[in-house]
């Protein structure tokens, strides 16, 4: 007989994590085991090169819902998210850094607005509540505003941090957009909100507590990646690269 559905699936991308990632999952299972409903966590490797899938194999005897996925050449963080959501069952699939940057407890205030209607809702570190430490650097802030300005030019207004790394579809809404997403590192955040936007989900933003990483991959490079990568979308859908023309058929 098949398991049931979990209520919530957490699904967390990983690329050579095998120091990061014990704590992270404790760490969420410690959270989600005082819960009133079912939930399942998502190990996805992208590629590792280090002993991160044989780490997280170790965790799944410790943590009963706890499963592990993933391929064995690194394609990138947007990949191992769309796979990794596709591959969740759960009535509710959100994606989380494996650093822990956004605790799972913050899925607390998502749920509300879930039950409420919406479709997507999105963790911000730049809503009034939101709290981030330590403060990011001079060049970073700088940085991420000028892009968030670009990015909200382009394709998505109003929504003021689309890369925080805590988001959260209904299965149906994942189902929707997921198989459609082409972008395969760091421009995918905008991508599938641009997505869920064109087909007219309802996308919420909470204020997150979040714990900024002094040692993150992201470089300036990947500024300027995700800037392109937006304007390739736009070109995509000015084109109409995803077909949603037909999809509303």
């Amino acid at each position: 007989m098949a398991s049931p559905k979990p209520y919530l699936s957490v699904v967390i991308p990983v690329y050579n994590e095998a120091k990061r990632l014990p704590l992270t999952l404790l760490d969420i299972d410690k959270h989600l085991s005082k819960v009133d409903f079912t939930y399942e966590i998502l190990v996805f490797n992208d590629g590792s090169t280090d002993d991160t899938v044989g780490v997280a194999k170790k965790m799944a005897k410790l943590i009963p819902h706890l499963r592990v996925a993933g391929y064995d050449h690194n394609q990138g963080k947007g990949n191992a998210v769309r796979l990794g959501m596709l591959e969740a069952t759960g009535r509710y699939r959100l994606f989380t850094d494996s650093d822990n940057s956004t605790s799972i407890d913050q899925f607390g205030k998502m749920l509300p607005l879930l039950k409420n209607g919406a479709h997507v809702v999105i963790g911000s570190r730049d809503m009034e509540g939101a709290v981030m430490e330590p403060a990011q650097s001079l060049i970073k802030r700088i940085l991420g505003n000028v892009g968030n300005l670009f990015i909200q030019a382009l394709l998505l207004p109003g929504i003021w941090d689309t890369q925080c790394g805590f988001k959260c579809f209904s299965e149906d809404v994942a189902l929707k957009i997921f198989p459609l997403q082409k972008i395969k590192r760091w421009g995918f955040d905008p991508e599938i909100l641009s997505l869920a936007k064109k087909f007219g989900y309802k996308i919420e933003e909470i204020p997150v507590h979040w714990v900024n990483d002094t040692d993150s991959r992201l470089s300036p490079f990947s500024y300027i990646q995700v800037l392109l990568e937006v304007v390739k979308i736009r070109f995509w859908f000015w084109f109409d690269a995803y077909g949603l023309r037909k999809n509303r058929k």
